[in-house]
Formats: structure tokens, sequence, C-alpha cells
């Protein structure tokens, strides 16, 4: 897996990944940046909610439920001190289709966080990482 960053700004970056994506990432304006992307520790976030979305959706369509929508909200808190890493991350998972089964939605996430996602697995050693759902009916 290669990526390409240029430089686009003061402290920001362009990053084209090899297969041909791009994201622009830039710091804060009160840390010298210009504000026209995403912060280095968004991604991280990102990848591990992109991950987590795309083992559970492979999953849960597998198990044949049909999903409609899911939505993810992550938050993380970083530590005081440089290097400001994460401490602990949390994901919420809302899930909605119909008829889904709660136990298969469960196993799906719990799969996807504990076994599959290779963010995950990859930060848990560093980071405690939670999560829950909630399956929301359809109006």
């Amino acid at each position: 897996m290669k990526i390409h960053l240029k430089k686009i700004s003061t402290i920001g970056y362009e990053a084209v990944t090899e297969s041909g994506h791009s994201v622009k990432m830039d710091g804060s304006l009160e840390n010298g940046g210009e504000n026209l992307g995403i912060r280095p520790m968004e991604m991280v976030l990102l990848g591990l909610a992109g991950c987590s979305g795309i083992d559970v959706a492979l999953i849960l369509q597998k198990s044949r439920q049909q999903v409609t929508n899911c939505e993810i909200a992550v938050e993380g808190n970083r530590a005081d001190a440089v290097p400001a890493v994460f401490t602990d991350i949390h994901l919420k998972f809302s899930v909605s289709g119909e008829n889904l089964d709660p136990k298969r939605v469960s196993r799906a996430i719990s799969l996807s966080m504990e076994k599959y996602c290779s963010v995950t697995r990859m930060l848990e050693h560093t980071v405690k990482i939670t999560h829950d759902y909630e399956i929301v009916s359809l109006p």
C-alpha cells in the first residue's frame, strides 16, 4: 500500500492513495495551519470507523439482514501531554432496516471490533476501544 503526500499550504498536504483517491489534511489556524482539510488524528478515527463500518455492512449482508442505513458516531479522547495520543475511543453504531435481528447486529459489530477490523486490531494495543449500538426503527 502506498500513499503520496504533496505540500499544498504552510503545513497542509494533499494525499493521493494507491487506489487513486485524494484527501486534504491540514492543521488548525491556532497551530499554524489554514484549515484546508482534515486533521491527521481525525483521519485515524475515520479509518477506524470506515474499517469497522465496511466489516459490519458485509457481515450483515451475508447474514441476510436488510440494512437500509448505518451511521457510526466516533468519539476519541486524547492525552493532555505531547504526543497527544488517543487514550480511549468509543464507537456508537446506529443501524436501521427491515426486521433486523438484534443478535445478528450485535454479533456483526462484535466480530468486526474483536476480529476483522485491521485498524481496531492495530490500535487496541495502545488505546481503549469500546462500542455499542442501537437499532433505529424505520418510520
